[in-house]
């Protein structure tokens, strides 16, 4: 595995445990889901995995190596990258002056992923001069996974990436998605869209109150009765 998390327990403060013994792992090309009810823990996951929150017990490891509450600048500099759900991207700044930003830990490569970018992302191309809140929600988060990608992670992590769009806004950025995975990168991603996130997916895990409820081939999962009655709302 690239990514694993084992027994791992976080919350907000050293008392909180909104965590409690979350196991994880993302293999190579994987595309992983994490979906469950609101609460359940699943941004706090990957906020602890990528530095922002303290691992108050278990293990997180990046190919074998301890990343466990390393600052975030060097766990991203490792190769994890983590795209929140909101506050993603710089709003006055230019699209391609967000790329830069996204380069920060790798300076002097910054013009030729910028150029990589602009070539896999030509929407990104052609709007390179304009400020990013000018970007429609879609569009946002296409620069703000472009921006993450600008490290060449080992491992993305997507927050809630459909948030807010339209349903077909949404099935754009799904295919981005899977494009980015299939291009070589493995990602992991929250998603309250479960029934997307499992269409998506290699394999899934379900969070509930903290804990691992399920874990899966992403397929069985999506055809499972139970599953579908309590976390797609089908039947």
């Amino acid at each position: 595995m690239i990514l694993e998390c084992k027994a791992v327990v976080a919350g907000y403060s050293a008392s909180d445990r909104i965590l409690k013994g979350v196991d994880l792992a993302v293999g190579p090309g994987e595309l992983v889901a994490v979906i469950g009810p609101n609460g359940a823990g699943k941004s706090t996951l990957f906020k602890t995995i990528a530095g922002l929150l303290t691992a108050s017990e278990g293990s997180i490891t990046l190919d074998g190596k301890p990343i466990a509450n390393h600052p975030a600048r060097e766990i991203c500099a490792m190769g994890v990258a983590f795209v929140p759900q909101e506050a993603n991207v710089f709003p006055s700044m230019s699209v391609r002056e967000n790329l830069e930003i996204g380069g920060f830990v790798e300076p002097k490569n910054t013009n030729r992923r910028i150029e990589q970018l602009f070539a896999r992302f030509p929407m990104l191309a052609e709007k390179r001069r304009q400020a990013a809140r000018t970007l429609s929600g879609g569009q946002r988060q296409v620069l703000a996974m472009a921006m993450a990608l600008m490290v060449e992670p080992r491992v993305l992590l997507l927050d809630e990436p459909s948030a807010g769009l339209s349903p077909i806004a949404a099935d754009a950025l799904f295919e981005s998605i899977v494009a980015i995975n299939r291009e070589g990168t493995a990602i992991a991603m929250v998603e309250q869209n479960a029934a997307e996130a499992l269409d998506i997916a290699t394999r899934a895990y379900i969070l509930v109150d903290g804990q691992n409820a399920r874990t899966g081939q992403a397929a069985q999962m999506a055809a499972d009765p139970e599953i579908r009655r309590i976390f797609l709302g089908l039947h």
